[in-house]
């Protein structure tokens, strides 16, 4: 296998599987059960140094290493489409307008509905404010994708890795606290991308992983959050 894919079932994991798929690229998938703390395994950090899924190994890279090792999913998405020369486009404007919506999504979208998800569903203490506070700014960043969204078929007009980026969190909009039906055009959009056979098989990666890690025990919260009882260890 040219790839080896460092994987867990997160919005984040599915970037990177969908895109894999999309090329039809062929990869060994690694799951890193970050549930139970496998990210902070030295083995991994030395290929992801921020103890986060996803990371991916290219054993063929083209400048003639014998290895290169990428991490943040970003990255890889557009390491990805410029190794292949497919999902981005080349004509610089539309291209510029594509590195505009992934930035998006890395800036903003992803770490705010994350909060978003966060608070609403796992925080130890119910902190209305926070809630409020994520949740009204992931409904604005829903507006802004709306709008864009309204203008044309795709983020940068053609089918790329920014609308990848976006979708693998809209995914998970449910828990965002978010109803595509007060959004018509991102849910136009997510049904077409939905039923693309790439995007199929990128979430269907994940689907003999979920439940196999519980983000909800003590342990979770550990290896997650940085959250414990004084008297427990890992």
């Amino acid at each position: 296998m040219a790839y080896d894919f460092y994987f867990w079932p997160t919005p984040n994991g599915y970037k990177v599987s969908i895109a894999l798929e999309e090329l039809e690229l062929p990869y060994n998938l690694c799951p890193v059960n970050i549930s139970v703390g496998e990210q902070h395994h030295a083995d991994f950090v030395a290929i992801s140094p921020n103890h986060k899924i996803p990371a991916l190994v290219d054993h063929c890279p083209t400048q003639g290493e014998e290895k290169r090792m990428i991490f943040e999913s970003g990255a890889i998405l557009l390491y990805l489409a410029e190794k292949h020369q497919r999902l981005m486009p080349q004509e610089a404007d539309a291209r510029m307008t594509c590195m505009q919506w992934l930035f998006w999504q890395v800036g903003g979208l992803g770490p705010i509905a994350g909060q978003a998800h966060h608070f609403r569903l796992y925080a130890q203490d119910r902190h209305e404010y926070a809630i409020q506070r994520y949740q009204a700014e992931c409904a604005r960043l829903y507006d802004v994708l709306n709008l864009q969204l309204a203008r044309r078929r795709f983020l940068a007009g053609e089918y790329s890795i920014a609308d990848i980026a976006c979708l693998a969190w809209v995914f998970r909009h449910e828990r965002h606290g978010i109803d595509l039906q007060d959004y018509p055009s991102v849910e136009r959009w997510y049904q077409a991308l939905l039923a693309r056979p790439g995007v199929k098989a990128g979430f269907a990666v994940g689907e003999s992983l979920i439940g196999s890690g519980d983000f909800d025990t003590k342990i979770a919260k550990k290896a997650l959050f940085g959250l414990h009882d004084e008297k427990e260890s890992l």
